[in-house]
């Protein structure tokens, strides 16, 4: 028994040679294994459409009649029996092949694409498609064009159906993964020529004349990827009826167990997609893109009024980073990281404290222990010389207490250098407001003592009854007792604590305390300025009292030193950060403390030293005199 497997509406010029090569090879060996189809022989009939319905219905008028006399449904002596009708056509040809063989419900095979309203088995019952879908291959082409960063892409189709049906769902494939379709064109008629001729229409196609030297091309069923020999210009085309260009270099091609050579400039698997790119590349894949990559360390920006594709590059801001190429967006580092000079690294931050160790720690330490030893050295001045009339003319008892506090107040300073702990912030600022309010109490408690005993040298002045240590006592406890609940509250409603600062400083994590209540410190702080703010009033008002030891005036040079400091320290702390926040604090409690101490205390320790003669009961009435 004999058979005819013919093949109607394909194309046998050169670049389609090897569909017809491949059929003739595969009948051949259908024939040649006997077990394959035993007592038949195929055969077959090959006919050439050139793309004309009217060509076509005479191929089928010949193939149908079996050849010679072309009159339909006669047949004289014809023993081969039409087994199916394999073809490769448009849909308009296609269309014309259906309405002829399914009268007599022939098979017919398509491995060309098949519109949609065409698989309609009620109207083509015996069309059989043969080919995967379009849609498959589609994202198939789209995958690879991500995968070689292919962006920059032209779609040329044929101007039928399946020319639309191809451009307008790899548009959408396209748009839809960030690729930009800069080039869309519908051909008809001579196909190499209008490729060519989209040169001089389009200026990004200026190489697209290279296409007849070299051009290198990823086929589907109905479309493929072309690129040009440079690698700029790749394109994804609708082969359909495709004429392939002549005068390219010859790769070979492993489809299953066939193999051919195909001029393709490019060798690849069609079922793995394993591509190896032609000498000329160089192994480098060739590009397709409108602007540059954005390397690691920057991410795209999109330019208005431009294609997707076409962005520039914006370095990350600093505490983000990118680590790839083409980053959509920039990373922010942990809050413990910072990004480095590049951008693509986010780095350990340093943890930096106010420490004994550094050179601003060392110093501070230094001056407050320096500050410390000459507060002892001067209590023990006084203390050596309690008995001199120097010492008993200015309250030697207030003194004490005032030395006592300095010396506390320079001591506190330690408390703020080294790294925060949980004790150490608790009793940081609190000691530092409580110890300073009882330094400020005892030197308004001197002031008031200076001015109740000069107003009570005046005949029938009744305020002598207020001198003595009683009245002094009692305005140190109560000025600091107000300070004490102040503290206390604080601790009790939000107490300091120890707490990292990672936002002020890009490159550093800051230990420090963290205030708890930043209300409750000013208020504190606030409350110590209200008492230095009284005590100078005071100071300054009695500042020409006569007398020789008159405190008034060392008193009125010392809290206007103390105020100065810490009128300046607000704005200076606000503004300060990290670190040096807490060197403020500390240079602020070792000048203002050494302002109390050197106005009020080193006249009366050189007297004391080195002017004798001036520290006796006589030298004292006659000034008073």
């Amino acid at each position: 028994m004999h058979g005819i497997v013919s093949a109607a509406g394909g194309s046998t010029k050169t670049w389609y040679n090897w569909h017809v090569l491949s059929f003739m090879f595969t009948v051949q060996e259908v024939n040649q294994h006997l077990r394959l189809l035993p007592n038949i022989t195929l055969g077959y009939n090959l006919y050439e459409n050139y793309f004309n319905a009217r060509m076509t219905s005479d191929a089928m008028i010949d193939l149908l009649a079996g050849g010679g006399s072309n009159i339909p449904n006669y047949s004289c002596g014809r023993w081969n029996n039409l087994l199916a009708v394999l073809e490769r056509a448009n849909s308009v040809i296609l269309k014309e092949i259906s309405a002829m063989s399914g009268i007599y419900k022939i098979p017919q095979i398509s491995y060309g694409f098949i519109a949609q309203v065409l698989e309609d088995k009620t109207e083509f019952p015996f069309l059989y498609r043969v080919v995967p879908k379009e849609e498959t291959q589609y994202l198939g082409i789209v995958k690879l064009l991500l995968h070689f960063g292919w962006m920059w892409i032209g779609l040329i189709a044929p101007n039928n159906d399946g020319g639309e049906r191809f451009v307008s769902a790899m548009t959408y494939l396209m748009i839809k993964n960030g690729i930009c379709v800069a080039l869309s064109k519908r051909l008809a008629g001579n196909y190499p020529q209008q490729i060519i001729s989209l040169s001089e229409e389009f200026y990004l196609w200026r190489q697209l004349h290279l296409f007849l030297k070299e051009i290198q091309c990823l086929n589907t069923s109905r479309g493929g990827l072309c690129l040009d020999e440079n690698g700029e210009l790749p394109a994804v085309f609708d082969i359909e009826n495709w004429v392939m260009f002549p005068n390219q270099s010859l790769v070979r091609v492993k489809i299953g167990s066939l193999e051919r050579e195909a001029s393709t400039g490019i060798k690849f698997i069609i079922n793995a997609e394993v591509i190896e790119w032609p000498k000329q590349f160089n192994k480098t894949v060739p590009r397709s893109r409108c602007t540059e990559s954005c390397r690691p360390g920057y991410a795209k920006l999109v330019l208005e009024g431009e294609p997707v594709c076409c962005y520039a590059c914006d370095l990350c801001v600093e505490g983000t980073i990118s680590t790839q190429e083409d980053a959509e967006h920039c990373t922010k580092c942990p809050e413990d990281k910072y990004s480095n000079n590049d951008r693509d690294k986010c780095v350990p931050k340093i943890i930096i404290f106010l420490s004994h160790k550094e050179h601003l720690g060392i110093l501070l330490a230094c001056f407050a222990l320096f500050l410390s030893l000459t507060t002892v050295i001067v209590l023990g001045v006084f203390i050596k010389n309690k008995d001199t009339a120097i010492v008993k003319a200015n309250n030697w008892d207030l003194s004490y207490i005032l030395l006592a506090s300095i010396l506390l107040s320079f001591l506190s300073s330690f408390l703020f250098i080294g790294q925060p702990k949980k004790v150490t912030c608790l009793l940081r600022q609190t000691a530092f407001c409580i110890i300073f309010s009882v330094a400020v109490s005892s030197v308004l408690a001197k002031t008031i003592t200076v001015v109740l005993a000069f107003l009570a040298t005046k005949p029938g002045n009744k305020v002598r009854r207020w001198l003595g240590k009683s009245l002094a006592n009692s305005i140190i406890i109560s000025c600091s007792s107000l300070q004490v609940v102040i503290c206390t509250i604080w601790l009790g409603i939000s107490p300091p604590f120890p707490d990292s600062e990672t936002h002020s400083q890009t490159r550093q994590i800051v230990l420090q305390c963290n205030e708890g209540s930043v209300a409750m410190f000013y208020i504190a702080l606030g409350y110590m300025g209200f008492l230095a703010a009284i005590c100078f009033t005071v100071a300054f008002l009695a500042r020409k009292l006569p007398g020789s030891f008159n405190e008034a005036k060392l008193i009125t040079f010392s809290m206007l030193v103390f105020c100065s400091v810490w009128v300046s320290f607000v704005p200076t702390y606000v503004s300060t950060k990290g670190k040096y926040m807490v060197a403020v604090q500390v240079f602020s409690i070792l000048a203002s403390s050494a302002g109390l101490l050197g106005c009020i205390f080193i006249p009366k320790c050189y007297i004391i030293l080195h002017r004798p003669d001036l520290n006796t009961k006589a030298y004292l009435t006659i000034k008073q005199k």
